[in-house]
């Protein structure tokens, strides 16, 4: 499998876990080409930091029985923002005050700016 494909194939994985886990507000955003982080970046929403936590710990699980063993993981101990990294994705869990707090979609999905238009 091809790396557009791998990561592809990945995503589907992560966006079906998240569905499961009833996570809310999921967003999947293309960075391939804009950043060397990898080719996507999910962002998602629990209720609680409990259901934080439980989400993740449903997608480690999936994605370690689909073989991605190598992943990288922050903030699992809090349950307010965690960062889940398999290398062709960024996966960000966040509760909601915290999500809307940085707001890390809107930097991503802003248009590019053209060099010279900004003052």
């Amino acid at each position: 499998m091809e790396s557009g494909a791998a990561a592809l194939h990945a995503l589907k994985l992560v966006l079906a876990s998240l569905e499961e886990s009833k996570s809310e507000d999921v967003v999947s955003i293309d960075i391939t080409g804009k950043s060397a982080l990898g080719d996507y970046m999910v962002v998602a929403s629990g209720r609680s930091s409990r259901h934080v936590t439980a989400i993740c710990d449903h997608l480690l699980r999936d994605m370690k029985s689909a073989g991605y063993g190598n992943l990288r993981v922050e903030g699992l101990s809090t349950g307010d923002w965690v960062l889940i990294d398999t290398g062709d994705i960024i996966i960000h869990v966040f509760r909601p005050e915290i999500r809307e707090f940085y707001n890390i979609e809107k930097l991503w999905m802003a248009p590019d700016i053209e060099e010279g238009t900004v003052h």
